[in-house]
């Protein structure tokens, strides 16, 4: 199990942490260059099509997305395609959120789905953001405790729930 803040569930009927969250305007949507579409030249991953691929994903307590809420930005995504890493900063909506780890989780796992096994994928809290940030982050990285976590039939319902786009 990859931590209590994964075993709530959140639509629990417990009340929500952050009732009012505030919202932001969503970026429009990247135009698709000749050279993308070209399927002869190689197509290098970057740091706008990570984000492309977590920016909808679903927040576990309100019908919005982590974008929508500012839990991700383009510039706390780093790329480096020629070493096949993909570093993901998240900011949590309030220092103490329980879904932290849950949501963290659920954008290792939308990585690990759309990329090619060749990337190792470092999903984190933004530093000061969060007042279990080093424990939050251990579990993250920890491949052992992630894999169990998604043995987990309920876990992994809530993660799929959080990756099936906008309701």
């Amino acid at each position: 199990m990859v931590g209590p803040a994964l075993a709530a569930s959140p639509a629990g009927g417990v009340a929500l942490e952050n009732a009012n969250p505030l919202i932001y305007r969503r970026q429009g949507e990247r135009p698709v260059t000749a050279r993308e579409e070209d399927d002869e030249l190689p197509d290098a991953i970057d740091d706008r099509e990570i984000f492309d691929l977590i920016r909808s994903i679903n927040d576990p307590e309100h019908p919005l997305t982590l974008e929508e809420l500012n839990v991700v930005e383009q510039v706390r995504v780093k790329v480096n395609d020629a070493e096949s890493t993909v570093s993901v900063e998240f900011t949590p909506t309030i220092p103490h959120c329980s879904m932290a780890t849950l949501i963290g989780l659920s954008i290792k796992v939308k990585l690990i789905r759309s990329l090619p096994e060749r990337f190792k994928v470092d999903v984190h809290i933004t530093p000061g953001t969060h007042t279990s940030e080093h424990a939050v982050n251990k579990q993250l990285a920890d491949k052992e405790r992630v894999a169990a976590a998604l043995e987990n039939a309920h876990l992994l319902e809530v993660v799929n729930q959080c990756l099936s786009g906008r309701p």
